[in-house]
């Protein structure tokens, strides 16, 4: 076995296999970008190596600096995780010159799986069932357009040379064939460095299911059941489980014996995912990951297998401990991935500073982040992968969900709503998500009025906040004349709400009861409940203030206690969770009112992340549609488009098509085309908000 390893890649994967690497005793060595000097992999790696810039051509998909980084260090071995050059054969071909072992398949099966044309070829003569299409060498369009009114329609382009949705187009009328071609060439080319192109058949709502497989250099081959990644956003997995609940016993048998044939038919050996499309009760071969799969979580919980391990064992020479007999799959478990990014603007990737991170408890979460990690754009903004394992599906997915609840994660965005009901959906829990199951059942939604609990815990913590800088914090709603009032103007998203907080008289003797059923608040918490009048957009609200700390306060609202999730970031503004939704709140209440609206929807685009414009979609002076797409920005190899965030008049753009942004740079301005109005503070005691301090307490 080896004693010292390096891990060419970051985040939860890196972390993961210095995991297995301490069962084993194994020394972990972590590279790390200039952005990543402080990551937690890093920090749980036994030495860490500085290995470049923060872009990844500089750094982890530079692979004469991890060499040099190998070497350095005295490691044996590079495990290349997932992503990055996990599946690049030039990466493996200069670990072995280096003397260096690559713990992956050999460089051949992974040239030869990399190509999806020839990666086809190889599987119809091992007997393995595939997507109808061509996959031929004659690339011309006249033979492309000829080969594709031969499958029918729909049809499906592919990148031979990638995937990831890159140079992918589907296509339901043969107009569109010449040009989509055209685009789909020019964008694999861009992508992959190879402008090749297969056609296939596009399947109808199939399910994507995949099979993983695992070999030794003695030739042993096993498969250790199949994972259902059928719940897909940009044709990138979000949902997995393992077992698929479209899969019978005796067509899990099938599927497994073609996946190891498949595995035979290259002379594979490690871990690797045949990944098949099933529809109609019969699976088709689509393609093969030569490497560990994100998902792989799904099947140690129902195995019992740590798969890194093997890896390690099988890369250094050992046999497989198991044969196919000894496979067991027990229960069922069923991965999210948690993303920083925004479900309703097309899944967009965000960026920013992790305030708060915390992990359910009970479950494995597979996190590449703690509180303070910066979630930049240079890297996939996957945040951490949470895990239930239960003894039938809907125990899992039940622990899923309550999970996910609890898990935190203040400063950006994320996706986690939008999985809590992905998880709820009536077609997931009855076990028949296909790969449109989003794009069926998910409908973007419109920036909504913010939820009356949520202004009434922002109006709280800021009241709290205030109070706190005065002398003597308890008489902050005190004045000679009786009891006072604050107001407050709080800009969230696109919206400026104004508010009126006032401190409520006591309830009366044994009332408490009547208004929610509560124990006597605050106690052994440092807080004495408080009871406030919330008065916004003309509807007042009793609520009442229980407890607070610098994370988390409790509030009674219309009889319901709600926890609430809450940091301020270096800007001053609140960042709150409650019930699962997030806002971004900031006080604009000292503010000038040409700046409140300047500050809650102005019409500014800026890029959040760094990258090139590749599209400017309207001119200035255009009319607009809130929604409608005006830029088309590339970061990462992905393109995200910057929609108008309102209806109105596209008064300027300030970039132009080839042009490398960052973020918080004006692209553009979008008048409205009729300004939300902003009802002006009232005279009232406000301080500027600074470090949060003692509770708000009254006597």
């Amino acid at each position: 076995m080896f004693s010292k390893i390096l891990i060419a890649n970051r985040g939860e994967i890196a972390i993961r296999v210095i995991r297995s690497c301490r069962a084993l005793g194994i020394r972990s060595v972590a590279v790390v970008s200039a952005a990543d000097r402080h990551a937690l992999h890093a920090r749980l790696a036994d030495e860490a190596y500085e290995i470049g810039a923060a872009p990844p051509r500089e750094s982890y998909l530079n692979i004469a600096r991890l060499i040099t980084a190998a070497q350095a260090t005295g490691a044996e071995a590079v495990h290349p995780g997932y992503g990055f050059l996990s599946e690049n054969a030039d990466f493996a071909e200069a670990c072995a010159a280096a003397g260096l072992v690559f713990i992956g398949p050999p460089v051949e099966a992974i040239r030869l799986m990399g190509n999806k044309a020839e990666a086809k070829r190889r599987m119809r003569e091992a007997g393995v069932p595939c997507i109808p299409g061509y996959d031929g060498t004659d690339q011309s369009d006249a033979t492309l357009i000829r080969e594709a009114e031969k499958i029918g329609l729909p049809l499906m382009i592919k990148a031979a040379a990638g995937g990831g949705g890159r140079g992918m187009r589907r296509i339901n009328d043969f107009a569109e064939l010449p040009a989509a071609l055209a685009s789909a060439r020019s964008e694999a080319q861009s992508a992959f460095g190879s402008a090749e192109l297969i056609l296939e058949y596009a399947l109808t709502a199939p399910r994507h299911v995949e099979v993983q497989v695992f070999a030794d250099t003695q030739g042993n081959v096993i498969h250790l059941g199949e994972r259902d990644c059928s719940i897909q956003r940009r044709h990138q997995k979000v949902i997995e489980e393992a077992p698929s609940p479209a899969v019978t016993p005796e067509l899990r048998v099938r599927m497994g014996e073609a996946a190891v044939r498949a595995a035979r038919a290259i002379g594979y050996v490690g871990a690797g995912t045949i990944e098949f499309l099933l529809a109609e009760g019969d699976f088709v071969f689509m393609e093969m990951n030569t490497r560990l799969q994100v998902e792989h979580p799904v099947t140690e919980l129902i195995t019992g297998l740590d798969l890194v391990d093997l890896q390690l064992r099988v890369a250094a020479g050992e046999p497989l401990p198991l044969s196919q007999a000894d496979v067991r799959l027990d229960g069922h478990a069923i991965e999210a991935r948690l993303y920083a990014e925004n479900p309703d603007a097309g899944f967009l990737p965000q960026t920013g500073t992790l305030l708060r991170w915390q992990a359910p408890a009970g479950v494995r979460v597979d996190a590449g982040v703690d509180t303070g990690t910066e979630i930049t754009s240079h890297y996939d903004p996957l945040l951490a992968k949470v895990i239930a394992h239960g003894a039938t599906r809907d125990a899992a997915r039940q622990k899923l969900i309550a999970a996910l609840r609890e898990t935190a994660a203040l400063g950006v965005a994320t996706n986690k709503a939008f999985l809590v009901g992905c998880l709820e959906h009536p077609e997931f829990f009855a076990g028949r998500a296909t790969t449109d199951f989003i794009a069926a059942h998910f409908t973007p939604q419109a920036e909504a009025d913010p939820r009356s609990e949520l202004l009434a815990a922002a109006a709280l913590i800021l009241a709290q906040r205030s109070a706190a800088r005065l002398p003597q914090p308890e008489l902050a709603f005190w004045r000679s004349s009786g009891t006072a009032e604050m107001h407050f103007t709080l800009g969230i998203g696109n919206r400026a709400v104004s508010l009126r907080l006032t401190l409520a008289p006591p309830l009366p003797a044994g009332a408490r009861e009547q208004y929610s059923p509560l124990p006597q608040a605050g106690e052994g918490q440092g807080v004495r409940a408080q009871r406030f009048e919330i008065e916004a957009n003309g509807i007042t609200n009793q609520v009442e203030f229980l407890s607070c700390d610098s994370n988390t306060c409790r509030i009674a609202f219309a009889g319901l206690i709600h926890e609430v999730r809450h940091a301020f970031d270096p800007e001053g503004r609140l960042h709150l969770e409650v019930d699962g939704a997030q806002a971004v709140v900031s006080d604009l209440t000292m503010q000038p009112a040409q700046a409140r609206e300047a500050t809650a929807g102005s019409g500014r685009l800026t890029p959040p992340m760094n990258g090139r414009i590749v599209a400017v979609l309207a001119a200035a002076g255009a009319q607009v549609k809130r929604g409608q797409g005006l830029i088309v920005l590339e970061s990462m190899k992905m393109e995200h488009t910057l929609a108008a965030p309102c209806d109105g008049v596209l008064a300027e753009l300030t970039c132009a098509v080839g042009e490398q942004v960052a973020p918080g740079k004006l692209l553009g301005t979008v008048i409205p085309a009729k300004a939300s109005p902003v009802i002006p503070a009232k005279a009232g005691i406000h301080e500027p908000p600074e470090t949060p301090g003692s509770p708000l307490s009254r006597g």
